[in-house]
C-alpha cells in the first residue's frame, strides 16, 4: 500500500470559445513544448471545418466521435509464475477519455501532408461515423480482450 498523500486531481478550466471541458482537455493534449496558442488555432480550425462540413454543432460531433473511440476493455500484462498473461479489465472513465484523446491525435498526426488541422478534421469526421484508424485501434483492444477472456481470472 502506498504511504505517501494521493495527488489532486487539478480542476480543468473549459475552453473561452466554446466554454467545453472536452475541448480544454482536446487543447492540452495537442499541445507540445508549451505552444498552447498553436495548439488552440489546430483544435478550433478542426472545429470550424467540421462545422462547416457537416452543417451540425462541431462539439456534438466531437462528443459522439470521442464516444466512438473509447475503448471499454484493455489487456494488461500479468506475471504469474514464471509466464506473462494479457489479462483483460475493464477501463476507468478518465483512462477511456485519455485513451480515447491520444490516439485521435496519434492518428491524426499521421496523416501526412495535411495540415494538423485538416487532418483532424478528418479523423474526428472518420471517428463520428464510427470508421478510421482511431475506432480501428479501440476494436482491435476489444479483440484482444476478447481473445485473452481466459486469463481474467488473473484481474485482481
Amino acid at each position: 500500500m502506498a504511504r505517501r498523500r494521493k495527488s489532486q486531481k487539478q480542476i480543468l478550466t473549459p475552453d473561452p470559445k466554446f466554454d467545453s471541458e472536452l475541448v480544454a482537455k482536446m487543447i492540452h493534449y495537442v499541445m507540445k513544448r508549451g505552444k498552447k496558442s498553436v495548439a488552440e488555432r489546430i483544435v478550433y480550425g478542426a472545429l470550424e471545418e467540421i462545422g462547416a462540413k457537416t452543417k451540425q454543432d462541431p462539439i456534438e460531433t466531437l462528443i459522439r466521435a470521442v464516444d466512438n473511440i473509447k475503448p471499454r476493455v484493455e489487456v494488461r500484462s500479468r506475471r504469474v509464475g514464471g509466464g506473462t498473461y494479457q489479462v483483460p479489465v475493464d477501463v476507468s472513465r478518465e483512462r477511456q477519455l485519455a485513451l480515447a484523446l491520444r490516439w485521435l491525435i496519434q492518428y491524426s498526426s499521421a496523416r501526412k501532408g495535411v495540415a494538423m488541422s485538416k487532418a483532424l478534421a478528418q479523423e474526428l469526421m472518420d471517428a463520428f461515423a464510427n470508421q478510421g484508424n482511431a475506432v480501428r485501434k479501440k476494436e482491435d483492444t476489444h479483440k484482444m480482450a476478447q481473445a485473452n477472456k481466459a486469463f481474467a481470472h488473473y484481474a485482481w
